[in-house]
C-alpha cells in the first residue's frame, strides 16, 4: 500500500500538481539483503512544506498511476501439436491470435498471404458478393469459418479463407453457426508463397482433401496468374481444371458467374463493370435499370418538347395565315367599297349629262 501511494504520489508531481511532500531517497536491498542501489522511491507522508496541509483521503482514494506493463512476450506455435478433435473444438478452433487447423490428430496453422494476393482475393470476394446481391442463390462467410470433412485417410477441419453454401445444399447455413456442419459447394484459398509446404499444402494437400470430401468447386487465387487455378469436381470424385472460355471462367455451381482471368490482378472498379458484357448480366444491375429508366424519361422529354415546339410553330403559322388571311379580306372589303363608291360616282354622272346628249341628238 505504501508503494502504490508512492506511485501516486509521484505521478502527481509528474502532472505538475501539488502534492505537499517532500522526495526521500531510500536505499533498496537484494533478496540477500546487500545494498543494490539509491534510487528515488517516492514521496512519504510525513514531510510536508510550511504552512501546507496534508494531503485529503479523497486524493489517497483517486486511482494511483501504473507503471507501463512489460511487453508481452509472443505466444509460441502450437503447431504439430497432437490433440484430440474434442481439444481442438474446445480450445483452438476459435482461438484468435493463431488460427489452426486440424488434420487427423495434428494441428497445422493456417499461413498468411501477402498484400498483392489479399488485393486479388478482395476483388473477387467483392464481385461474387455483388452476383449473390442480384441472384441470392447462395450464401458466402469469410471468417475463418471452418468445416469437417471424414475423409478415408483421416478426419480433417479445415478453414478455407471463403466459402460458399448454395441454398439447395442439404445442410443450410444457420445464423448462429460458428462452423458449418455440411460440406461447403465452393471454397476459395489465397495462395501464401512464402515457404514451399504452404504452396504444396493448397495445392496438392487442400486440393486432395477437398475433392475427395465431396466439394463441388476450389479455387486458388493468387497475384501471379500462373499460380492461380479453378477445379471442378468430376463424377470420379477428382478436380480437374475448369477450361477457360476466351479467357473467362464461368462457375456450375454458381450458374451465371462468371469472370475474366485478367481481371483478377488487373482489379478495374467494379462499378465500371456494369457496362462490361462479362459482367453487365449480375454487377450493380439496379444501377443500369435506372439509368436505362432515366435514358427513356430523357427521351421521352426530348420527344414532348419536340412535339410541343412542332404544334407551337404550327399555331404560329396558323395564326399567321389567320393574319394575312384578316389582311387579305380588309384589302379586298376597301377594294369592293372603292368600286362601289366609283360605281355610285358613274351613274351619278351619267344622270347629270343624260338630257344633253339627248338634245345634241
Amino acid at each position: 500500500q505504501a508503494f502504490h501511494h508512492l506511485d501516486h504520489v509521484a505521478c502527481q508531481v509528474a502532472l505538475g500538481q501539488p502534492s505537499g511532500l517532500m522526495p526521500t531517497v531510500y536505499r533498496t536491498r537484494r533478496p540477500d539483503g546487500a545494498p543494490k542501489s539509491d534510487r528515488l522511491l517516492g514521496y512519504v507522508t510525513n514531510r510536508y512544506r510550511p504552512g501546507e496541509t496534508p494531503m485529503s483521503q479523497t486524493a489517497l482514494a483517486e486511482p494511483r498511476c501504473t507503471r507501463p506493463d512489460p511487453e508481452c512476450a509472443v505466444s509460441p506455435s502450437h503447431a504439430g501439436r497432437r490433440v484430440s478433435e474434442e481439444e481442438y473444438w474446445l480450445n483452438y478452433y476459435l482461438k484468435s491470435d493463431v488460427h489452426y487447423e486440424w488434420n487427423n490428430g495434428r494441428l497445422e496453422e493456417k499461413p498468411v498471404s501477402n498484400y498483392e494476393t489479399y488485393l486479388v482475393y478482395e476483388w473477387f470476394m467483392h464481385l461474387l458478393r455483388l452476383f449473390l446481391d442480384s441472384r441470392p442463390i447462395a450464401k458466402m462467410v469469410a471468417l475463418e469459418m471452418g468445416f469437417r470433412l471424414p475423409l478415408p485417410s483421416g478426419t480433417v477441419i479445415r478453414k478455407p479463407d471463403f466459402g460458399v453454401v448454395c441454398n439447395d445444399n442439404p445442410q443450410p447455413l444457420l445464423p448462429l453457426d460458428a462452423s458449418y456442419h455440411g460440406v461447403f459447394d465452393l471454397c476459395i484459398e489465397a495462395l501464401s508463397d512464402q515457404e514451399r509446404r504452404d504452396i504444396l499444402r493448397d495445392t496438392v494437400v487442400k486440393k486432395a482433401e477437398y475433392a475427395s470430401g465431396g466439394v463441388p468447386e476450389y479455387y486458388i487465387l493468387h497475384r501471379a496468374p500462373e499460380q492461380q487455378a479453378f477445379f471442378t469436381r468430376t463424377a470420379a470424385g477428382v478436380y480437374a481444371p475448369i477450361t477457360p472460355d476466351d479467357g473467362v471462367i464461368r462457375s456450375r455451381v454458381l450458374p451465371g458467374l462468371q469472370f475474366r482471368l485478367a481481371d483478377l490482378c488487373r482489379s478495374p472498379e467494379h462499378g465500371t463493370l456494369r457496362d462490361d458484357p462479362v459482367y453487365a448480366a449480375f454487377v450493380l444491375p439496379g444501377w443500369r435499370e435506372l439509368e436505362e429508366r432515366a435514358a427513356a424519361q430523357a427521351q421521352a422529354l426530348r420527344q414532348a418538347e419536340g412535339l410541343a415546339a412542332a404544334q407551337a410553330l404550327a399555331l404560329q403559322q396558323g395564326e399567321q395565315r389567320a393574319l394575312e388571311a384578316e389582311q387579305a379580306l380588309a384589302r379586298l372589303q376597301e377594294r369592293a367599297l372603292l368600286i362601289r363608291r366609283e360605281r355610285d360616282e358613274g351613274r351619278s354622272v351619267d344622270r347629270s349629262i343624260s338630257p344633253a346628249l339627248c338634245s345634241n341628238c
